[in-house]
């Protein structure tokens, strides 16, 4: 009787584990087969997830394979080795997310010059997440009317013109008067859109207080280029949709570790 309880409480844990596989993938794959290009971000998520299912699918067997490892003395130390590299994963993770949340909450003075990071444009139309940078940085600049911003991203593969000159497009048709724009448009990475943004900023004798517009996600890794600099500076944050977190949630995090070692 015991033993029945048993399976049937085991084939529960599997078939939820299965779901969260299933719902995990679902995140992932959906805003890759609408608008989002493969990533580093989406591949990470669609293989964490299959890696889900199939333990829930076939938890019993491998439940049982590394309970025989354990009992041999070589291969044992491949299952600590595994174990010792999944905690060592979570606790990267949990730190790079509280970095993350760091950097979005650094809230702004007022009347900052404001730096612009570029997002994807698909021919001369401001991507998703460019828009909700743009929104957030028109927000800003309307309630400090003083505020002048400087827009930053070069030209990429598929866009018909500068990510600079389609953000200076949106906030100029938004009301923003075109002299309080000023254009960085060499940029072709976020390291580039400080670096280039600042020679601007110091080019035109602008206002040295920065704050920068970018998504939320994506603020901790921008502050910490513009320190490297020699810049502090606040967030003006971009509020990414729920169906796009994900991706570039974990794209992000491997943009910050990158940032860390090299």
């Amino acid at each position: 009787m015991e033993v029945a309880k048993d399976k049937k409480y085991m084939l529960v844990v599997r078939i939820l584990i299965v779901l969260i596989g299933v719902a995990c993938m679902t995140v992932f794959v959906v805003p890759l087969s609408l608008s989002v290009n493969l990533n580093i971000g989406n591949a990470t998520g669609i293989a964490v997830s299959s890696v889900i299912i199939l333990y829930g699918l076939f938890m019993p067997i491998l439940h049982k394979m590394l309970r025989k490892w354990r009992q041999d003395k070589v291969k044992r130390f491949f299952v600590y080795g595994l174990e010792g590299v999944a905690i060592v994963i979570t606790v990267l993770v949990v730190i790079l997310t509280g970095c993350m949340v760091k950097g979005a909450t650094n809230a702004p003075k007022g009347n900052e010059t404001l730096i612009v990071l570029g997002c994807k444009v698909y021919g001369e139309r401001a991507s998703l997440s460019l828009m909700e940078r743009l929104e957030a940085a028109y927000d800003y600049m309307e309630t400090y009317p003083n505020t002048v911003c400087v827009v930053s991203g070069g030209q990429g593969i598929g866009e018909n013109i500068s990510e600079a000159e389609c953000m200076y497009r949106y906030l100029v048709n938004k009301g923003i008067d075109g002299s309080r724009i000023y254009k960085e448009e060499q940029s072709t990475s976020t390291r580039e859109n400080i670096e280039f943004s600042l020679q601007v900023i110091k080019g035109n004798d602008l206002p040295q207080d920065i704050a920068i517009a970018t998504s939320e996600y994506h603020q901790y890794r921008a502050g910490l280029i513009a320190k490297q600099c020699g810049v502090d500076n606040t967030a003006v944050c971009g509020k990414t949709a729920k169906w796009l977190f994900p991706t570039h949630y974990v794209r992000e995090l491997y943009g910050i570790l990158y940032e860390w070692v090299f």
